[in-house]
């Protein structure tokens, strides 16, 4: 059971990695002094230590007194960091560090060194050092591509093609003709025997196409969820004639009217289906909201949605699995005072973030009328992850774009399958 765990960390580690990437993508420093640094698995810290201190004695030969400066404090931060480490990480690590103007911009030599330290998802086994007026995150980017293999199959009554999607490389496996009768017989048959013919080649032909299917993309190639596509009503008679293997049956994660079938059909698919195919583990999403969604409408006590009902839930051990979506964009400011302790908190929208904070902290306490308000602010995901752990409760994040991502939408992003009914006991 404990590969579960780790699983279910990964939707909001990856979430976080990319909520990272997403920031440090926009950043751009004054001149080149932002610094990136990839440290391979295995790597010996005192190594790279080493090289990044001979870095800080090249540094000073920069002309500009504040570049120089912030990229020797920078390189001085980076080896700082690494010294707490007492190894490399099992998959290796990355550090961005640089001098960055405040939020909300600020006069030349405001500038703060800020560092980055992000444990890659999967192993890193390149060594990268770089001084730039950006920080280098392809690498990092990449990682974060699914390389979950999904399997295509596009069918109509005169042909079927099987397709396979890698990264984001579709493959054409192979495709085959159905041999099943169009629909016009020809003369001299009685309508009723060419029907009855043409059903018994179709369940033929259904039998045939679900045998490869099954030795495509189970034995072979084990996919993780399955797109079927093709034009008119074929593929529905498929799906519900339940010829496909049940393990199959369950991976369906979409299907698709097309205009083609066959290998021209799989193309066709895979471009219908990009936006759904994004980077991430469709098949769990899809099930964990749809689990939501089942006690929802099952009236069991058990789904739960809206972002305060959620939160009291949380506070009060009655949640088995939260789920938000990762376009949700939500920051929580709290207000602390530190004379009365008096606790004053608001969840907001990203743009309402920095007048939210200046409004606790310009204002005298409510409880003791004090000016000596401490604000900070943490993201919604954040939030949800500490009161989760503390009452060990699962967290889960999901695409936004995807179909089910919608579903979850359309109950204001965030829902939750609660341990049991509230309402009972």
């Amino acid at each position: 059971m404990k590969k579960i765990d780790v699983e279910k960390q990964d939707s909001v580690k990856l979430y976080k990695i990319r909520k990272t990437l997403e920031e440090l993508s926009k950043k751009s420093g004054r001149g080149t002094e932002l610094i990136t640094v990839y440290i391979p698995k295995g790597k010996q810290l005192h190594e790279i230590i080493g090289s990044l201190q001979q870095e800080q004695g090249t540094a000073d030969n920069i002309k500009s007194d504040l570049t120089r400066s912030h990229v020797v404090d920078s390189l001085g931060k980076v080896v700082q960091r690494l010294k707490m480490y007492k190894k490399t990480p099992e998959k290796g690590l990355v550090v961005f560090c640089g001098a960055l103007p405040p939020e909300g911009g600020g006069p030349l030599g405001s500038e703060v060194v800020t560092v980055w330290e992000i444990e890659p998802p999967k192993d890193l086994n390149q060594y990268l050092y770089r001084c730039d007026d950006h920080f280098h995150v392809d690498i990092l980017k990449d990682m974060l591509k699914d390389d979950n293999l999904i399997g295509f199959l596009a069918i109509d009554a005169k042909d079927a093609g099987w397709g396979l999607l890698h990264g984001d490389k579709i493959e054409v496996l192979s495709q085959t003709g159905s041999g099943v009768a169009g629909k016009h017989r020809q003369g001299g048959q009685s309508a009723k025997r060419f029907q009855k013919l043409r059903e018994m080649e179709l369940t033929y032909y259904f039998n045939r196409v679900a045998e490869t299917t099954r030795e495509y993309f189970i034995d072979i190639y084990p996919i993780k969820g399955l797109v079927i596509s093709g034009p008119g009503p074929t593929k529905e008679d498929f799906i519900n004639g339940n010829y496909l293997e049940y393990r199959l049956q369950n991976m369906i994660i979409n299907t698709i009217d097309a205009s083609y079938s066959g290998a021209e059909g799989i193309r066709e698919a895979f471009t219908k289906s990009a936006d759904i195919l994004g980077d991430f583990r469709m098949v769990e999403e899809k099930k964990l909201v749809e689990d939501l969604f089942r006690e929802i409408n099952a009236n069991s006590g058990k789904g739960s949605y809206g972002l305060q009902e959620v939160i009291e839930f949380l506070k009060n051990n009655v949640v088995k699995v939260v789920l938000i979506t990762d376009n949700t964009n939500l920051h929580r400011v709290e207000g602390k005072c530190k004379r009365c302790k008096h606790f004053q908190e608001e969840i907001v929208e990203r743009p309402q973030v920095i007048p939210k904070k200046t409004e606790f902290s310009n204002n005298p306490c409510p409880g003791c009328n004090a000016m000596e308000v401490e604000v900070n602010e943490q993201e919604i995901v954040d939030y949800l992850e500490l009161l989760a752990a503390k009452t060990g409760s699962q967290l889960e994040v999901i695409s936004g774009s995807a179909e089910h991502g919608n579903m979850l939408a359309s109950l204001g992003k965030i829902g939750a399958i609660l341990r049991y009914n509230p309402g009972h006991g």
